[in-house]
């Protein structure tokens, strides 16, 4: 089994502008942020992200990095809604193609297991259909319903952050919800793991249920050690989400040179571990 340990800086390398990049995690949990970080400082653009989305879409229409965001929504949670991302929207500074979060889950489900849609009752009835118009029906074979057909959302790369990992990209959730962490990773041609810890293998069952491995070697193509990779977001039970330095994310959105100090303190500091130190 190969070592698959890399940094940040060498995830991003393996990135090209114009791919269709997923994000795991949901809203301002579990993000990965250490690697979203590293994009912002990179020269990638014209990326599409699909992304429960949170401060990643944020941080990444901000910089200009984005063409297109497929998404289920984008949120901050204890905040309603990320200023960037709002400002981009109603900006039209960038595509979007916002769907049902079950229809979002069933696209990346779809591209998983190499189907070119799934059929859903999801978005029937509702005005996701008409804001859009690409979206097909189709009539089950078998008793006549009508349903909405999915189609799949195949990714270029996924990023992810997870709890604990071992070197060959066995990656682990120790908090109450994987989010679909494990479908972005199936969705995509390759899945990079930022993880809390690296650990020995068998670490990973003897100290939690071996069901919480849930993403296994074979899809992940890099796996990187990122002590408070997820901050400003959560990684419970790791550590809650930094609800101040929240606070002062959207607080700097409002003025363009409070934004860019605010911007470079955050790129340039190193997070804070679970005990408050620094990595």
């Amino acid at each position: 089994m190969s070592d698959k340990t890399m940094t940040e800086a060498e995830v991003v390398s393996r990135l090209r502008s114009g791919m269709t990049i997923g994000i795991g995690g949901w809203g301002s949990r579990r993000k990965p942020m250490s690697l979203i970080k590293e994009i912002v400082k990179s020269d990638l653009r014209d990326l599409t992200i699909v992304s429960y989305g949170g401060p990643d879409v944020g941080l990444l229409c901000a910089a200009g990095k984005v063409k297109k965001v497929i998404f289920g929504f984008v949120s901050l949670d204890s905040i309603p809604l990320d200023p960037h991302f709002r400002a981009a929207r109603q900006n039209g500074e960038i595509e979007v193609e916002e769907y049902d979060e079950g229809m979002l889950q069933w696209g990346l489900q779809a591209a998983g297991i190499r189907l070119p849609y799934l059929p859903t009752r999801a978005g029937l009835g509702s005005d996701v259909m008409t804001v859009n118009p690409h979206l097909k029906t189709i009539v089950d074979p078998y008793d006549g319903e009508t349903l909405v057909a999915m189609p799949a959302i195949p990714l270029d790369a996924a990023l992810v952050h997870m709890n604990r990992a071992d070197i060959h990209g066995n990656a682990q959730y120790l908090g109450p919800d994987l989010y679909f962490d494990d479908l972005f990773c199936l969705a995509a041609e390759n899945a990079y793991v930022s993880a809390e810890r690296i650990v020995p293998t068998a670490e990973l069952a003897a100290n939690a249920h071996p069901a919480t491995i849930r993403i296994p070697r074979l899809l992940v193509s890099g796996v990187v050690e990122a002590p408070g990779g997820a901050h400003f977001t959560s990684c419970v039970p790791d550590y809650e989400r930094d609800e101040q330095f929240q606070r002062e994310y959207v607080a700097a959105a409002k003025d363009p040179q409070q934004w860019q100090e605010f911007l470079n303190r955050y790129l340039s500091e190193t997070a804070p571990t679970a005990n408050g130190a620094q990595s």
